[in-house]
């Protein structure tokens, strides 16, 4: 199969990411769950990118993504741990 033939995958959940921190620089703060979950969103996008969303079951974010978002969520929830 050639590349061409091979179709482009990301994680929605990058997008989310990607996102949550635009937000959060300028000052933002994004909610994530009480109005549905993100990631159709991000995958909708995806889609209509011409890029498929990647298997939700990839497993847990490298150790230096997960310190990233721990201190996204300090800096936009604050007291919440």
């Amino acid at each position: 199969m050639s590349e061409v033939d091979t179709p482009e995958t990301f994680s929605p959940w990058s997008v989310v990411n990607l996102v949550f921190h635009h937000l959060a620089e300028r000052g933002l703060h994004p909610v994530l769950g009480e109005t549905g979950d993100p990631a159709a969103a991000a995958s909708d996008l995806l889609t209509a990118l011409g890029i498929q969303s990647a298997p939700d079951h990839a497993g847990p974010a490298a150790p230096g993504v997960q310190d990233t978002l721990a201190d996204l969520r300090r800096r936009i929830m604050p007291g919440i741990e």
